[in-house]
């Protein structure tokens, strides 16, 4: 009995495109049929080693009725028009983080998604570990009790070459900040996922020490629904990269997440023992897993499993740190 493939195409064949690439080819309910890149040479390179069509223009992949879902791979600043030329050609979408780079633009793509009645999608893989949804199962089940402080630190090393190396990092413009924009996010997202809504926000971001327009670090005091408070520091400056960290804290315990492991996990009058999960890394194992979702999700006509909708609470959050500093006032979403 042979199995349904969905098609996929990949717009844009920078750095993250192989990572795509990589998945689809390792899915058995996927296959990748088509790339789109404006840069010939580069994007006959990529086409070849994955054995796929190659278009220089988004307009003639979007006519290709060989493809169902494109993989949105370009720079951030250039996600929600592709997405909504995407949505009225009637292609399902996985947009890269950001998935947009202003609020009405992260809007406009759900809106032009469902107005077309494709699916859209936005890549948090950090979600995807079997640890983070232990984590997430575990505060859902009230076993930390009233939460009361919940920190997410990135500290990570990006050097000036980093940012030269590419015209479009550390703009406004295209790139639409800097280390909470481009890095964070994850890290920011994996957060609001796990303890809730965040509801105010003061804020700090600056550039410290890269010539660049956007900042290099930033730090924000998050005010949560549930009456928790947190804070966010994020840099691009530390070095030795000393990667990303959760610590969690509540009435009946705590639990520390770094890199995508338990570190320490403790309840008041409990003897917790922390499961052995499958190793998992983020890239690639997290991409693979939310693009076989999607594969899934086009054939069984159900929303991914990290829709659109999601994409827009570490976007408020990241958009409220940059407003709070540029106002220096606290912010309410």
């Amino acid at each position: 009995m042979s199995i349904e493939k969905t098609k996929f195409a990949i717009i844009g064949c920078g750095v993250i495109a192989d990572v795509h690439a990589n998945a689809i080819s390792e899915i058995e309910e996927a296959e990748l049929v088509a790339v789109c890149e404006p840069e010939a040479e580069k994007g006959r390179l990529f086409a070849e080693k994955y054995g796929a069509k190659l278009y220089l223009m988004l307009e003639d992949t979007l006519l290709d009725p060989d493809v169902d879902v494109v993989c949105i791979c370009t720079p951030s600043g250039l996600h929600a028009e592709q997405t909504i030329l995407a949505a009225q050609a009637g292609k399902h979408v996985v947009a890269e983080k950001p998935m947009a780079i202003h609020l009405k633009d992260a809007y406009a793509m759900i809106r032009a998604c469902k107005e077309n009645g494709v699916l859209l999608g936005t890549i948090f893989p950090r979600r995807m570990s079997p640890a983070a949804q232990f984590v997430k199962q575990f505060i859902a089940d009230g076993r930390l009790g009233k939460l009361s402080l919940c920190d997410a630190y990135v500290k990570i090393y990006r050097s000036q070459q980093y940012y030269d190396g590419a015209g479009w990092r550390g703009t406004w413009a295209v790139d639409g900040g800097g280390a909470m924009m481009n890095q964070g996010i994850h890290t920011v997202d994996l957060l609001q996922w796990l303890v809730g809504p965040v509801e105010s926000i003061y804020g700090r971001a600056r550039t410290m020490l890269r010539q660049i327009e956007v900042e290099d670090t930033a730090i924000s005091l998050l005010g949560f629904q549930s009456g928790a408070m947190g804070v966010l520091e994020i840099t691009t400056t530390a070095f030795p990269d000393i990667g990303q960290r959760v610590e969690i804290h509540g009435e009946k315990g705590t639990i520390i997440y770094r890199e995508d492991e338990i570190e320490l996990l403790k309840v008041d009058g409990e003897e917790i023992e922390i499961p052995e999960f499958e190793p998992f890394r983020v890239i690639p194992d997290g991409h693979r897993i939310q693009i076989r979702d999607m594969a899934l999700a086009v054939q069984e006509k159900r929303s991914p499993i990290v829709p659109g909708e999601e994409g827009i609470h570490a976007l408020e959050i990241i958009l409220g740190t940059y407003e709070s500093s540029r106002l220096q006032k606290e912010i309410r979403l």
